[in-house]
Order: C-alpha cells, then structure tokens, then sequence
C-alpha cells in the first residue's frame, strides 16, 4: 500500500471548551496520511487514477473553517470521516496539533488512524 500525504496543513478554526476560545479562531495544524495505490496514475501519468490530495485539501480546509467543535478529538474524527467516504481511501492517519493549548508544551493533539469499515 502507498501513501499520499499532506503535512503542516495550517487551518484556523473555533475550537476549544473555554468561552474564550469560542470567541476566536486558532490555527490548528494537520497532517495526513491516506492509503492509496499509485501504480494505475504512475503507469498513466494521470492525475484522474490517482487520489488528488488538493482536492482533499481544499475540501477538509473548507470542512475545518466552518466547523465549531468543543473537542480536537470530535474535529480529528469528523475530518478522517469524510476522507474515507468522500475519496473512497482504504485508510487514514490523521495528527490534528492545536499548538499552544498546554501553556509550556509547543505540540499537543491527537494522532488517529481509521479505515474504511467492511
């Protein structure tokens, strides 16, 4: 299985449990990792049998932005969800990093990995 990625894709968003936090949008930062078979696009050199990863950006950026979670774990889920349903990849590893939320911790998040149910 092959792996396409995106990595430091940087999103602000209202996130949080405190009344501050609901009041203004952080910068959550995401990586991603989908299993793919890229043998089909590489033989072809065509981007239409492979997994087209700006595409799975710009729709988890729009997804993200207009999203208003309490919890990164809820956001980590609901993200992976839609990679696997809308680009139909058999796997996903998702790292959601909410920089600055610990006071003296520079990374802190989740790092999840679904795949598609059976």
């Amino acid at each position: 299985m092959d792996i396409i990625f995106l990595r430091d894709l940087r999103i602000d968003t209202v996130i949080g449990v405190y009344a501050w936090e609901r009041k203004t949008r952080q910068t959550v930062i995401l990586d991603i990792e989908m299993g793919a078979d890229i043998a089909k696009a590489a033989a072809a050199d065509s981007i239409s049998q492979t997994l087209n990863y700006k595409e799975v950006a710009k729709r988890i950026i729009a997804f993200v932005e207009a999203s208003r979670f309490d919890l990164v774990e809820t956001l980590a889920e609901k993200v992976t969800e839609i990679i696997l349903r809308e680009f139909k990849v058999p796997w996903c590893r998702l790292t959601l990093n909410k920089q600055g939320a610990v006071r003296g911790v520079r990374d802190v998040g989740v790092i999840i990995e679904r795949r598609q149910s059976a």
